[in-house]
């Protein structure tokens, strides 16, 4: 009885690829975000009337903050994808942390860094 709730092994290798896959996206979406934010699109505002000069900088001021959010958000999405290769790693992948069963396959495969079931979640 020692042995503990997991996924095969060939289960673990599935995810594993659809992890790097969505890792690898995530990474390009976060180079699109970085460079959206880092490049001052000047559309030649100069010659424009003042009143449009200050709602097109507050617009840019706007545009960067959201932008940086999402970075974030996408940063963040990307440390937890790694952090569930390392579960994958230590065959602990797909095991809720609360109720110590396996997390349904279909909320894995659309929510691969869950380390939650739908069950543990209502409960919160």
């Amino acid at each position: 009885m020692g042995e503990s709730v997991r996924y095969s092994d060939a289960d673990l290798a599935e995810f594993k690829t659809l992890i790097q896959e969505k890792i690898e996206k995530a990474k390009h979406d976060l180079e699109l975000i970085k460079s959206a934010y880092m490049n001052d699109h000047n559309n030649g505002t100069e010659d424009t009337s003042p009143t449009f000069k200050a709602f097109d900088e507050g617009s840019a001021v706007m545009s960067k903050e959201s932008n940086s959010q999402l970075a974030i958000r996408q940063e963040k999405f990307i440390r937890d994808l790694k952090n569930a290769l390392i579960r994958i790693e230590n065959k602990t992948y797909g095991v809720c942390r609360v109720t110590g069963k396996l997390i349904n396959k279909k909320r894995l495969e659309l929510v691969p860094h869950a380390t939650l079931s739908i069950e543990a979640k209502n409960m919160q």
